[in-house]
């Protein structure tokens, strides 16, 4: 088949990658000139590391290189994802630089369009990325202020610490990407002030100062402690008989990082337990960002927000809810994304959304009413990477009739029961349906479920208690492709203990 990808971030990326082994021919549209999404030149702010380790942050069959520090920087991971083009041969298949302007359902297939140029396709894939369109606040006030020479900015638009030096600088938010602009730009600015609407929990990169915090979280143990819509196995313990001692390896965690970032002191201390932040979100703490607020160059306002921009003096200011005024010459926005598919119709979108505006996708890939397309990357997770690659998988084995799908009304039903638990599990904080931390590795099992492909069992089991490591997954990619080839019987899972991983 001839197949349009929109997006050459992760998820663009290693889709391509499959379908062009699965052979099948493939055009990667992105309108940056670069590849990496959120990693490109083009979107990288001062200070923008992975959030999981490099050994974590990676494909089944293209680790990271061993010279890069356990926390890549936003430059380096762009690099590496360069270097899958690279070792893939994905090249020829990119059109960097082009933005798609529409992309609509045409008979049995889809028809693309950019500026002056219209393709058809047999299928489309929607890689846009569910970070693509920052959520910039609209303040009121906003003209007095860009007359008296402030700049109001996503993250994403705020490139090199440079753009601060000297400046008085408000860093909007308290999520990673706040922090770590806030710790990179402190020291260099006039005044670093972040304007935090809420406290949210930082997991320290060493609890205790020696204990990678991946050993804690990024393991299947680590994930077990959250509860899922589905209990197996030793989940059922954790959540029934062994709920104390769930909850006190938790909440150990959050006291641990108390005392290490000294968060009663510093006034910082959130609402609720460390066992509260699947309600929310999660973040890696930002190097150097207590202690930034420890020596003063960073202040923090919390539970908090901006009212209103303007100028004082021929100065600009953002003027804060309690009349707090601070001085800004940049207010650097961090405050999320949305998640949009303007390129989709009208028509398409409504079908690919629910009734609240979730994007209602079965296994976070397939929407169940539109009829050739699907998604991949909207299963944004702690191994990003792998769950990217694992939908890949799903897909290429979804465009032969290879997935035993339910019925499309069992599909539909799967969609709304996993949107209402993620609805109470994160308090509706899931992105519209597109995040799926802390369950990344449920995702995993429940797409390899449906191809009768897993790693082995024992594998699977070193995994509770080790991080998980992506090269345990690389012998599932060339077990379908040689199903898909018809070299086996595809009605049998195809065993893939036991089978050799070959070098990068």
């Amino acid at each position: 088949m001839r197949i349009a990808i929109i997006g050459a971030g992760v998820a663009g990326l290693t889709t391509a990658k499959v379908l062009q082994q699965a052979g099948h021919d493939v055009v990667v549209y992105d309108r940056a000139r670069d590849v990496g999404g959120v990693w490109s030149a083009t979107r990288r702010y001062p200070g923008l590391t992975t959030q999981s380790p490099k050994a974590q942050y990676a494909f089944s069959d293209h680790p990271m290189p061993r010279a890069y520090p356990e926390w890549p920087t936003g430059e380096q991971v762009q690099q590496w994802l360069a270097s899958y083009v690279d070792v893939f041969g994905l090249g020829p298949r990119l059109r960097l630089g082009t933005e798609v302007t529409s992309a609509a359902p045409d008979g049995t297939g889809w028809t693309v369009r950019t500026a002056g140029a219209s393709e058809r396709f047999d299928r489309l894939v929607v890689a846009n990325g569910v970070f693509c369109e920052p959520a910039v606040p609209e303040y009121p006030g906003l003209a007095e202020f860009t007359a008296a020479g402030g700049r109001l900015c996503a993250g994403s638009d705020f490139h090199s610490a440079e753009e601060g030096r000297d400046k008085h600088v408000v860093v909007v938010g308290y999520g990673k990407s706040a922090c770590d602009i806030a710790a990179a730009i402190a020291g260099t600015t006039a005044s670093t002030d972040v304007v935090a609407r809420q406290m949210l929990w930082k997991v320290p990169r060493k609890v205790g100062g020696v204990v990678n915090f991946k050993m804690l979280l990024l393991t299947r143990m680590g994930e077990a402690l959250f509860r899922y819509i589905r209990l197996r196995g030793f989940e059922k313990f954790l959540h029934g008989p062994g709920n104390g001692v769930r909850r006190s390896l938790l909440n150990s965690v959050g006291s641990i990082s108390v005392r290490q970032f000294g968060l009663k002191e510093l006034g910082l201390l959130p609402a609720g337990q460390m066992e509260d932040i699947v309600r929310g979100a999660i973040g890696l703490a930002s190097e150097g960002f207590f202690e930034g607020v420890r020596d003063g160059t960073i202040t923090v306002h919390r539970d908090s927000t901006i009212a209103r921009l303007g100028a004082r003096e021929g100065a600009p200011i953002a003027e804060l809810v309690d009349g707090t005024v601070l001085p800004a010459d940049v207010v650097v926005c961090a405050t999320g994304f949305r998640q949009g598919v303007p390129f989709l119709d009208a028509d398409v979108t409504a079908r690919v959304l629910d009734e609240r505006g979730n994007f209602a996708l079965y296994r976070q890939i397939l929407p169940v009413d539109v009829p050739g397309l699907y998604f991949n990357g909207y299963n944004s997770s702690f191994f990003s990477p792998l769950n990217a690659e694992m939908a890949a998988l799903w897909i290429a084995a979804d465009l032969v009739g290879a997935v035993a799908r339910p019925e499309p009304a069992q599909m539909r039903q799967a969609v709304a029961e996993q949107l209402a638990f993620m609805d109470a599990a994160t308090d509706t904080h899931h992105c519209r349906g597109t995040k799926i931390i802390p369950f990344s590795l449920h995702n995993v099992d429940e797409v390899l479920g449906d191809l009768g492909l897993n790693i082995p069992r024992r594998i699977r089991a070193a995994h509770w208690l080790n991080p998980v490591d992506p090269k345990a997954y690389r012998p599932i990619t060339p077990a379908l492709l040689q199903r898909l080839s018809g070299l086996t019987d595809t009605t049998d899972p195809v065993p893939v203990a036991g089978r050799a991983s070959p070098q990068a």
